[in-house]
C-alpha cells in the first residue's frame, strides 16, 4: 500500500509498514490546504492534528482509510468521507494516562501556585508567605463530565489523592462501563447541574465538535461554586472563554487549561489570549497526549488499524453504521462453491433489492456456509424461492427487521 503521513509518527513504527513492502511518505509539514494536491495515489492517510476536509477527500484517487492517530476526528470531515466510501478509523484510549496526569498536574499546579511561584524563583523573588497559602485537594469533591477512558483515569488518580469523584448518571451506558465506573470509586449523580453546583473542582473530558461546543457557557459557570476550579483538557471550543474570563473576575473561579479557542496551527508561534493570559490560568500548550510513552502506545495503535485494514478487517471505525440496516434479512445456507453470492447477488439485482449490509461464515470443515444479508426493498415470496432454486443452495429464510 502507498501510505501519507501528513503527521510524525516515531519512525520505527513507519518502518515497520516498510518492512512490510509499503511505500510509505512523511510530509509532516502539509496543511488542510495542502493535502488536496498531495493526495492522489495514496491508498492511506495518517494524521494527527491536521485538517482533512471535504476537499482532500474529493481529490483522492484511490484513497481506503484515514487513520487519525489519536481519539478525536473532530478535524476530518467524517461525513465526505462516508459518501466516498473511505473508512476513518481512529486510536482512542492510548493517550488517556498522559493526558489524566496533565489534569492532575494542572490541578496541583493551582493549588500550589507553582507557575507563579516558579517565575518568582527565576526571577529572583522569595515570597514563601504569599505561597503557603493553598487549600489542599484531599476531601474535596471533583466533578467529571464527560467519562470516557480518560474521565475513569482522572478518576482513578484522584481518588488516590483523597477527592471524593463525581459523575452524571447516563441509562444508556453498557453494563461493563458502569461496572468499572462504581469499581473506581465514582458517586454518580442524576444531572450534570448537580454535579457542577456541589464540585470544588469540574474537570471535562469530551470530544469536541457541534454538541459539546460552548458547553461551558455563563449558565454551566454561574452554577459553579465561588472559588471553584475548571479544569479543560479536551478541545478549546467547549469552553466560551469572554464567560469564563467574567467568571473568574467575579468570583475568583480558577481555571487549569491546555486547550484554548484559536491555538496556532504549527508547534511554534505567537499566541495572544486574554483566556491565557488571565492571572486565575495556569495554562499549558495542547500537549496533554504528549508524553513519550503515549505516543509510541498511540503508533502501536495506529500501525495495528493499518494491519486489520490490510486483511479486510476494521478496527475502530467510526463512520460505518454501528447496526445492522435495512427492512429486511435474508439468511442463505449454502454449499462453500465457487459462484453461490454471486448468483444470489444477481437475483437481488433484478429484483432491486438492495444490500445494506452482508455477512458470510463457512462452517468447520469448509464445506458449507451461511450468509447474511441485510436488505432495503420487498422480499417476495417468489423472490425467496428464485434464490432457494440457485445451485448448490441448501436454505433460504427471509423476515421482516423491526423498524
Amino acid at each position: 500500500m502507498k501510505i501519507l503521513f501528513a503527521d510524525t509518527l516515531p519512525e520505527e513504527s513507519i518502518d515497520q509498514l516498510r518492512a512490510r513492502g509499503d511505500e510509505c511518505e512523511v510530509r509532516a509539514g502539509l496543511g488542510a490546504d495542502d493535502l488536496p494536491d498531495a493526495i492522489a495515489g495514496f491508498d492511506v492517510l495518517v494524521v494527527r492534528s491536521t485538517r482533512v476536509t471535504a476537499d482532500t477527500i474529493a481529490a483522492s484517487d484511490q484513497l481506503g482509510l484515514i487513520v487519525r492517530s489519536g481519539a478525536g476526528t473532530n478535524t476530518i470531515d467524517i461525513e465526505a468521507a462516508a459518501d466516498s466510501g473511505i473508512y476513518v478509523c481512529n486510536v482512542p484510549g492510548t493517550n488517556s494516562l498522559a493526558v489524566a496526569e496533565l489534569t492532575m498536574g494542572l490541578l496541583l499546579a493551582l493549588d500550589r501556585h507553582i507557575a507563579d511561584a516558579t517565575a518568582d524563583l527565576r526571577n529572583r523573588t522569595w515570597n514563601k508567605k504569599a505561597y503557603s497559602r493553598a487549600d489542599g485537594v484531599h476531601g474535596k469533591t471533583l466533578g467529571i463530565i464527560g467519562l470516557g477512558e480518560i474521565g475513569l483515569a482522572v478518576a482513578e488518580r484522584a481518588r488516590g489523592f483523597g477527592l471524593t469523584v463525581l459523575a452524571e448518571r447516563k441509562p444508556d451506558r453498557r453494563p461493563d462501563v458502569e461496572a468499572r465506573i462504581r469499581a473506581s470509586g465514582v458517586r454518580l449523580v442524576d444531572s450534570q447541574d448537580e454535579l457542577v453546583s456541589t464540585s470544588d473542582i469540574v474537570s471535562i473530558h469530551v470530544p469536541g465538535g457541534a454538541s459539546t461546543a460552548g458547553l461551558v457557557d455563563a449558565a454551566f459557570l454561574d452554577r459553579m461554586r465561588d472559588g471553584a476550579i475548571l479544569l479543560n483538557t479536551s478541545r478549546g471550543e467547549v469552553v466560551d472563554e469572554a464567560a469564563l474570563i467574567a467568571a473568574m473576575d467575579a468570583r475568583g473561579i480558577r481555571a487549569g487549561l491546555d486547550v484554548f479557542c484559536d491555538e496556532p496551527g504549527g508547534g511554534t508561534g505567537e499566541f495572544t489570549s486574554a483566556l491565557a493570559q488571565h492571572p486565575n490560568v495556569v495554562g499549558t500548550h495542547h500537549i496533554g497526549a504528549s508524553t513519550q510513552q503515549a505516543q509510541e502506545a498511540t503508533a502501536a495503535g495506529t500501525i495495528d488499524v493499518i494491519e486489520a485494514y490490510r486483511v479486510g478487517d476494521l478496527l475502530n471505525c467510526v463512520n460505518v453504521s454501528p447496526t445492522r440496516t435495512g427492512t429486511a434479512t435474508i439468511i442463505l445456507r449454502h454449499y462453500d462453491r465457487v459462484g453461490v453470492l454471486a448468483s444470489a447477488l444477481e437475483v437481488l439485482r433484478s429484483a432491486e433489492i438492495n444490500v445494506q449490509t452482508m455477512e458470510n461464515r463457512v462452517f468447520k470443515g469448509s464445506n458449507a456456509a451461511i450468509g447474511i444479508i441485510d436488505v432495503i426493498g420487498n422480499v417476495s415470496e417468489d423472490l425467496v424461492r428464485d434464490l432457494a432454486g440457485l445451485k448448490h443452495v441448501i436454505q433460504v429464510q427471509a423476515s421482516e427487521r423491526d423498524a
